[in-house]
């Protein structure tokens, strides 16, 4: 059974998903044994604690350096003995230090049709804002590997979501979210645990079962 440490900075409803994906039998060898916020405020602490996942903090903030930041989460994803790393709403940058030493192992969900709307600044309802800025019919989302380019890492899943009349960022946000986020994040999840994901030139194949 793999381990599996979510980190987190907000709300948590991507956690939230995987706990519930988790406990439907969707998420297939691996268990979410870690929650890592990057403040003390998120909300997602308590929903990890209500599924008696452990908790931990670590703030950039509190650091007195990247340095002394890339070794408490290093140390803390080892002593853990992590399998998998997800990033889960999670707005702190994670180094080269960090992505390099646990390549291919970190995988994050962005609420985009990568190679659209990705990459510096676009984060959160900015990504929302600019597509509806730009006019495009379908978005969605996209779960990658993490490397030390923003949203620049191979691509496990994509899920295309129709962009509507009338549609404001927060709307979108919500129907991205509903209808491709939390389908796509557990199912990446448990390809990941299961072995189903090959990296081939730099991108991830899918092994599908027969």
């Amino acid at each position: 059974m793999m381990k599996i440490a979510v980190l987190v900075s907000g709300g948590g409803t991507n956690l939230q998903a995987l706990i519930d994906a988790k406990k439907n039998g969707l998420i297939k060898n691996g268990e979410i044994s870690l929650v890592i916020a990057s403040n003390h405020k998120a909300y997602a602490l308590e929903r990890a604690a209500n599924n008696s996942i452990k908790t931990m903090v670590i703030s950039k903030k509190e650091c007195i350096s990247n340095d002394e930041f890339d070794e408490k989460m290093i140390s803390a994803l080892v002593d853990n003995q992590i399998d998998l790393i997800v990033l889960a709403g999670y707005m702190s940058i994670l180094s080269n230090k960090v992505t390099s030493r646990f390549a291919y192992k970190i995988i994050n969900v962005h609420p985009a049709l990568i190679p659209s709307f990705c990459g510096e600044g676009f984060y959160g309802l900015h990504v929302h804002e600019a597509a509806l800025s730009y006019g495009v019919k379908l978005t969605g989302a996209t779960v990658h590997f993490v490397n030390e380019v923003a949203d620049g890492g191979a691509i496990i899943l994509q899920k295309a979501v129709e962009v509507k009349n009338g549609d404001t960022p927060e709307i979108l946000q919500k129907r991205v979210m509903e209808e491709a986020e939390w389908h796509i994040l557990p199912e990446a999840v448990s390809l990941f645990c299961e072995g189903r994901i090959k990296i081939v030139d730099n991108k991830a194949i899918i092994i599908r079962e027969n």
